[in-house]
């Protein structure tokens, strides 16, 4: 795959410019997704070359790809510039195809969401960090979101990449905990009719569904789906409707990594919650609540990994969480 890309790979996956998801590659599948947050540009960077000694097929940016935290563009892009600079991750953008979505600190804000009024000029920054073309129907869409297809048919994945923040409502406080808001909404109507078409009669035998907050975890106070119930469940129950085969969440933002599990009724597989955070930077080690944490929780710096078993029935990918000098800190086998 890596140096198989056909033109429209080149122009659509590459360059995070589906919005349908219609360009599927004829050549070989994708069987390596490496993914990651939480990269500070002014901190060491020592998990690029581990990176690209995996090989992946696709990079997945999951957010705080900078820690920009500005209403200046000139400040943003001079921050995205020095992360680009790189020479390691340069590596990996010459050897892998690179996507990705934003979570709040590349966004602009802090936990921001919809109020953020820099958010319209924000996302084209971004975009031009991802390399996406000037033409590319991304370039017009509000929301960052996109969905990206790779593979033949009977090997083909499809991630999908979910916006957390152009739409999202002020997060409720009591203090400087989040609580729960019921009324809160995380995607924004016409971000929940492009993913219910994603996920419906989708031909994709993976679905790799990314977030740069996460998606299962309930308990602590920080960001997560789970600070807008009503959006979660909605989620869930989207999946359910349209039971794509195959399907889940990555996600970053915690400065850390973990492993959650949730069973969903009327869902065929059990449903994962893959958090890999951060690259340059992590939390000292605490204990955290977390009901549906298999495993540990990794306090290192870190990477995600999935790898997928084309070849083995029933569909089988090993999800690693990964780190500095070819470390392995968890691995988890995720059946479809």
């Amino acid at each position: 795959m890596k140096h198989l890309i056909t033109l429209g790979l080149l122009g659509c996956a590459l360059f995070t410019g589906c919005r349908t998801s219609q360009t599927t590659s004829s050549q070989q599948p994708v069987t390596t997704i490496a993914f990651g947050s939480c990269s500070d540009q002014k901190r060491p960077q020592p998990l690029w070359d581990d990176i690209v000694a995996q090989k992946p097929d696709v990079w997945v940016w999951l957010g705080d790809n900078i820690y920009g935290d500005s209403e200046s563009m000139d400040t943003l892009r001079a921050k995205y510039d020095r992360q680009k600079s790189n020479p390691v991750y340069k590596q990996l953008r010459q050897s892998t195809q690179i996507i990705g979505v934003w979570d709040d600190h590349d966004y602009g804000v802090n936990d921001g969401g919809k109020e953020y009024p820099k958010r319209k000029e924000s996302q084209q920054v971004m975009l031009d960090f991802l390399d996406v073309p000037a033409t590319s129907p991304l370039r017009k869409q509000e929301g960052a979101y996109s969905a990206h297809t790779y593979g033949p048919k009977g090997q083909r994945v499809k991630v999908i990449l979910l916006d957390a923040r152009y739409f999202r409502d002020p997060l409720k406080k009591n203090g400087k905990d989040n609580v729960p808001d019921p009324s809160g909404d995380m995607l924004g109507e016409a971000q929940w009719r492009w993913l219910e078409k994603e996920l419906t009669n989708s031909d994709a035998d993976v679905h790799v569904i990314g977030s740069g907050v996460q998606v299962l975890p309930e308990e602590h106070v920080y960001e997560k789906w789970a600070n807008f119930p009503t959006a979660r469940q909605r989620l869930l129950e989207l999946l359910v409707k349209t039971m794509p085969k195959g399907a889940l969440f990555i996600s970053g933002d915690r400065h850390m990594a973990e492993v959650s599990k949730v069973t969903v009724p009327g869902l065929s597989y059990a449903l994962f919650d893959i958090t890999s955070s951060g690259l340059t930077h992590v939390s000292k080690p605490h204990v955290e609540a977390n009901k549906h944490r298999v495993g540990e929780m990794v306090t290192e710096l870190n990477y995600g990994l999935i790898t997928i078993d084309w070849n083995k029935k029933p569909l089988t990918a090993t999800v690693k969480i990964n780190g500095d000098k070819q470390a392995t800190y968890l691995t988890q086998e995720v059946t479809f």
